[in-house]
């Protein structure tokens, strides 16, 4: 919000400005700058907001995550996997295979209403003060949390609000300190599931990645989900009505951090409990793609475009990779070369499609475009 970046910095003398934000912290004078708010497209179209703290802000934040995040680390119950060394998404996912095929087939598939914005402070402040009793730690934290928030509004205005003091709750997503703070209340729910005895009763586990979380039972996931809401309104979190319903596999199926569960078929024809790619997940690549290839790039070079589309492709797919995943990458070659084709003819103002003049040798060797479908020849089970 302030204008500043790296090369100012740098300009000014990294160490001269890094000794300068130490001593304010030293003195206690350093107060948090307002945190800009921007919205970014979420896979199912809906935007979400996210908070940018000043460079300044990032640094101070950054530096507290070095000195708490191994405090909190210590005893975060395993089944959380967000923002933790040595564990991520993928090993989320990996798990809820691995608990349906082990007989955990009625789930809960879970979602809160705006978990970020919803954390209450006070609650939150108790949890941190179990761990941490520096007072001077603990003033840092809550100014973070109720930092002024810089919106635009639909006449283009910028205005600051106050939202986050006002009304005790919500923590900036985009802030350094946000992971953090987000994993230290789940953990309030975690702990408090554990307590019941629904998790023994029903044999009911837990998987959870910042605010996605399935639950995954041996039976009765109805009674699961009663007592999950019961646990979130003590909280203060609302379970989203809308979003959250029940599933049992191998009859249904669901999605969670991008995958979906259920029933696949081998090319023999046996059935097997599996994780693949999402509807969503591919859809979501190919807007992507649409978007590298919009007639508003024209004027670049086409190496330039496929180096755009490379690495959305290559990220896509390191990610992407588990369980058959050949269905998914063929989808997305056919669509890119399509949209890259279209893009020359556009670029070059020729007719028709370009299969002939733009074969996939000269998109492929020439301009060096990614091939998904060649990835999973290093995958043997992706092509299940």
């Amino acid at each position: 919000m302030d204008g500043q970046d790296f090369t100012d910095v740098e300009t000014y003398g990294r160490e001269k400005w890094l000794g300068e934000l130490a001593q304010e912290l030293k003195e206690e004078s350093y107060r948090p700058e307002a945190v800009r708010q921007v919205y970014i497209k979420k896979s199912n179209g809906k935007m979400r907001p996210l908070g940018i703290p000043t460079l300044r802000d990032r640094v101070c934040q950054r530096a507290g995550m070095l000195v708490l995040g191994p405090v909190f680390e210590a005893d975060l119950p395993t089944e959380q996997y967000a923002y933790r060394a040595g564990v991520d998404a993928l090993c989320a996912v990996k798990e809820v295979h691995r608990l349906i095929n082990l007989g955990h087939r009625e789930v809960v598939d879970a979602d809160l209403s705006g978990y970020f914005d919803s954390i209450p402070h006070a609650e939150l402040m108790t949890s941190i003060a179990r761990r941490i009793v520096d007072r001077r730690m603990l003033h840092l934290m809550k100014m973070w949390l109720e930092a002024k928030v810089e919106e635009t509004d639909a006449g283009g205005e910028k205005k600051c609000t106050t939202r986050n003091r006002d009304e005790g709750r919500g923590i900036p997503q985009g802030s350094p300190i946000s992971p953090l703070l987000a994993n230290v209340y789940m953990r309030r729910f975690v702990l408090g599931w554990q307590r019941t005895s629904l998790a023994k009763r029903l044999g009911a586990r837990i998987v959870n990645y910042a605010d996605d979380l399935v639950v995954c039972c041996w039976r009765k996931a109805d009674e699961a989900l009663e007592g999950l809401r019961r646990i979130m309104t003590l909280l203060s979190l609302t379970v989203n009505e809308e979003k959250t319903r029940l599933c049992r596999v191998p009859e249904g199926e669901f999605d969670f951090l991008g995958y979906t569960f259920g029933r696949r078929y081998t090319p023999q024809g046996r059935a097997y409990l599996g994780s693949w790619p999402s509807k969503r997940s591919v859809k979501w690549m190919m807007e992507a793609i649409r978007e590298q290839t919009d007639r508003r790039g024209l004027p670049r070079e086409a190496v330039e475009v496929v180096k755009g589309i490379n690495r959305k492709l290559n990220g896509w797919a390191n990610y992407f990779r588990l369980g058959p995943v050949s269905k998914a990458y063929r989808a997305i070659d056919a669509y890119t070369t399509e949209r890259l084709r279209r893009w020359l003819c556009d670029k070059r103002q020729e007719r028709g499609r370009g299969i002939h003049r733009y074969p996939e040798e000269y998109l492929y060797k020439e301009l060096g475009l990614v091939r998904l479908w060649m990835r999973t020849q290093g995958l043997p089970w992706a092509k299940a």
